[in-house]
This record gives C-alpha cells, sequence and structure tokens, in this order.
C-alpha cells in the first residue's frame, strides 16, 4: 500500500468516527439529522477508489436549525467538523419532511446514520454540482456511481417526478454530462436520448470552466492579495452560466443565460458589498 492510499484510508476513517460521533452528538439532544454528499457519496465508490471530502454535510428542520448550530458552537460540538444546513434549501425542493419519511438508516460501525433515498440523494448531488458551475470534474464521479451502483429497487419515476419539469431537465442533463466525459453508461435508462442532447451552451461553459484553472474563492480570504482578489472579481463578470441558471431556477432550455447572470448578479450584490464594506472598516479600525 502506497503513502496516498494509506493517507486516503486513514482520512475516512477521521471522518467515519466523527460522523458516528456527530449522530450520537445531536440524538443526546432529541435532533434527528440526514447524511448527505460527502461520506454518503463516497459509499458508493468502487474499492480502491478514493472520494476525499473536506467535512460532513448534516441537513436538519427548520425546526431544529437553530439548537442544532447552538450545538456546534459550543465546546462538545465544535471540534466534529460539520457543515450544517437548515434542510435541503436550494438542493432539492421536495418537502423535508417527506425526504425524511423516504430516508434510509445504514450502520457504521454500530451507530445508525440516516441518509437519503437513493432517489433523493441522485438529485441532490446533481443540484449542487451545478450549483457549483460544474468547476469540478471529479466530482462528477459521484453522479456516475450513484447512477451505476443504484440499487435493484431505484424508481426513476420516484426519483423524476417528484420535481419540476425544470429541475427534471437538470438532473437527466448531468447524468447526460457524466455519460460524455466519465462515459457512464445510460442506454438503458428511461430518458436516454434526452440525456445525449446536450445544450451547446451547457457543454461549452463545462468546458471552459474546466480550462480556465481559477477556482472561485470567497472574496475576503484574498482581500489582502490584490492580484488574486482582481482574478476573483473577473471570474464573477459575469457569473457562470450555469450556477446562475440554478440560482435563479432557471431552464437550460432558455435560449439566453443573460437573464439569470443578471439576476444572480444583482442578488448577489448587497451581501457582497455588506462584507467588503465590513472588512474595510476592520481594517480602518485596526490601523
Amino acid at each position: 500500500m502506497n503513502d496516498d492510499n494509506r493517507w486516503h484510508i486513514l482520512t475516512r476513517r477521521k471522518f467515519e468516527l466523527q460522523i458516528v460521533d456527530a449522530f450520537k452528538y445531536f440524538r443526546q439532544h432529541r435532533i434527528e439529522p440526514i447524511l448527505i454528499k460527502g461520506w454518503a457519496a463516497a459509499r458508493l465508490y468502487p474499492p480502491g477508489v478514493h472520494r476525499p471530502f473536506v467535512d460532513i454535510d448534516l441537513a436538519v428542520s427548520s425546526a431544529d436549525y437553530a439548537s442544532a448550530r447552538r450545538l456546534l458552537q459550543s465546546k462538545d460540538g465544535s471540534g466534529l467538523n460539520i457543515d450544517l444546513h437548515r434542510e435541503l434549501r436550494h438542493l432539492d425542493t421536495k418537502a423535508w419532511n417527506e425526504v425524511y419519511k423516504d430516508s434510509h438508516l445504514i450502520f457504521l460501525d454500530g451507530a445508525a446514520i440516516r441518509i437519503p433515498s437513493p432517489e433523493d440523494h441522485l438529485r441532490i448531488l446533481c443540484v449542487h454540482w451545478l450549483n457549483d458551475g460544474g468547476v469540478d470534474k471529479e466530482r462528477l464521479w459521484d453522479i456516475f456511481y450513484a447512477v451505476q451502483n443504484r440499487p435493484e429497487e431505484f424508481d426513476w419515476d420516484r426519483c423524476l417526478r417528484t420535481v419540476s419539469e425544470i429541475r427534471q431537465r437538470w438532473i437527466i442533463s448531468t447524468i447526460g454530462l457524466a455519460h460524455k466525459y466519465l462515459h457512464l453508461e445510460i442506454d438503458h435508462l428511461p430518458f436516454a436520448e434526452r440525456a445525449k442532447k446536450l445544450p451547446t451552451w451547457l457543454i461549452s461553459a463545462i468546458e471552459n470552466e474546466w480550462k480556465s484553472g481559477i477556482r472561485l474563492t470567497s472574496l475576503h480570504i484574498c482581500f489582502n492579495d490584490w492580484r488574486a482578489l482582481s482574478a476573483q472579481i473577473r471570474k464573477r463578470i459575469p457569473p457562470n452560466p450555469v450556477q446562475a441558471t440554478i440560482e435563479m431556477e432557471g431552464s437550460f432550455e432558455s435560449r439566453s443565460r443573460l437573464y439569470y447572470q443578471l439576476g444572480t448578479m444583482f442578488i448577489r450584490a448587497v451581501p457582497s458589498i455588506k462584507r467588503i464594506y465590513g472588512m474595510i472598516a476592520r481594517k480602518r479600525d485596526t490601523n
């Protein structure tokens, strides 16, 4: 076993222990989370294929969210490395109580870990990848293995027909991208022909992102590095067309991305200005 494999195995094991601790901790306080992305996606990868992740994504009900945040800010919860979600937010439109009802329990070190149904999780993974602008080709493997290694009882109607036709197209297109770029076998799927007919703008946007070599970074991280800051500003103008379409609940069939890009610029402008102003004010006060 080489050092890279050993490192991946040890890192995964560390996260597994943290996942078990997180579920035990929340359940002690009568909060039942659902684990999404990360380890929940990695469990479908074949042996020997490593899927790195940097945190633990847990979704909780809106009613439990404030309490869960307080728990994570406490001494006992601060070291759990959790990215907490208030339900599924933009990642899915299916009602939380329905997602919870359809969720499954799997066992890790004897602890019951709640994950979404395979149908729900595939939707979540697809929308999450698109909402990141499709910038990470490696993460497209999440969709590849979620489809390839889905259980025999997987129900495509349950996966697709619980959301709008716009979102159905998002999911089918992402599967089509996994087919185009990762050679996922889809001929046996009921929507195979539609998945292969990808919008030209989507292919162009994805390939341009992969060629750019610049990853989106929070502006406050590079605030003191003018070169990095200017590169990040240029990357945001115009916004990534894939991300803008998802954020605006837009259609992949629309003839132009401009409306969605302008809309997402407007939505982001006020919070960004406030953050930058706050950083300038803090820097001024410390001088």
